[in-house]
């Protein structure tokens, strides 16, 4: 059963994008949340002195997940400033070390291994590491605290933002179960490029990293793709099974009840061009009797 817990939050200069301090009560670890651009500056922290635990965060431009990379060491520090020098994508660095020096190296291999199998598993991100480490050998009661300290770590991580270690819960969608009422804005319209229409949304029968605001989400049924140019038109849609987060943005993935389905294009017509530049919403009806874009949105 999930337990209540405090978290604490310090922020030492005011500026909570560049240094957070993560204390949790009961706990015999800490956690510091530390910006690439004020790595320089927080750097001499005698945190980053210790055996510990660390996660690189960011992005790049085309990849909808976010990148991480997980890893361990005697000193932090040192770890932390190679890959400033060498690695590009990372824009923060979240570090959990021991309060009371209670990790040594085989503990902070064991969490490094099981970060790297969680990330693996739940499938959220990009993962940077080039090898996996394999499970290293812990007694009975090494293992079960450090399964304890990791225990820890994953509580923390949702409330500074990062949910790549945290499984994605599916919002299942049931059409037959309960009819809607007509006119209800319960179909989203995606623009989708020649590659990822026929990749996704034909061949995985999926569409994925749309944003949906919260308020939307009980009420989306169908989804259809407008093929951007040349083709320009609304040309197939398809039934929701379930809604699913996919990273770590806000942004969601969608998975399709069956293939989808070939409609009469809806054109652009004399509508304004941008207008599908992102998603918008109409409903099952207009979707079935518009003849251009101008129809649906009307």
């Amino acid at each position: 059963m999930p337990k209540p817990y405090t978290i604490r939050l310090f922020v030492p200069d005011g500026e909570p994008s560049t240094l957070k301090i993560i204390d949790k009560m009961n706990w015999t670890g800490i956690g510091l949340e530390i910006s690439r651009d004020a790595w320089t500056k927080h750097k001499t922290r005698k945190e980053l002195e210790q055996a510990g635990i660390y996660i690189l965060i960011g992005y790049q431009d085309g990849n909808d997940l976010p990148i991480i990379y997980v890893g361990q060491g005697d000193g932090i520090k040192s770890r932390i400033e190679s890959h400033e020098r060498n690695k590009e994508f990372w824009d923060k660095v979240l570090v959990f070390v021991s309060s009371n020096g209670g990790l040594n190296r085989a503990h902070i291999t064991w969490l490094e291994w099981a970060l790297i199998q969680k990330a693996i598993s739940v499938d959220r991100c990009k993962l940077d590491n080039n090898a996996t480490p394999t499970e290293p050998i812990l007694t009975e009661s090494e293992k079960a605290d450090t399964q304890e300290f990791l225990n820890e770590i994953l509580s923390i991580l949702p409330l500074v933002e990062v949910r790549v270690f945290e499984e994605a819960k599916k919002i299942n969608i049931s059409i037959q179960a309960k009819p809607q009422k007509k006119n209800i804005l319960n179909t989203i319209i995606v623009p989708a490029q020649e590659e990822g229409f026929k990749k996704v949304f034909l061949g995985e029968n999926s569409w994925y990293a749309i944003r949906i605001g919260g308020g939307k989400l009980k009420d989306i049924k169908y989804i259809a793709a407008y093929q951007t140019a040349p083709i320009s038109a609304v040309t197939h849609y398809a039934e929701i099974e379930s809604i699913e987060p996919y990273g770590d943005g806000g942004k969601y993935k969608l998975n399709f009840v069956n293939s989808a389905k070939e409609i009469t294009p809806i054109k652009l017509g004399n509508a304004k061009k941008g207008i599908l530049q992102s998603a918008r919403y109409t409903t099952y009806e207009k979707l079935h009797s518009a003849k251009d874009i101008t129809e649906l949105f009307n």
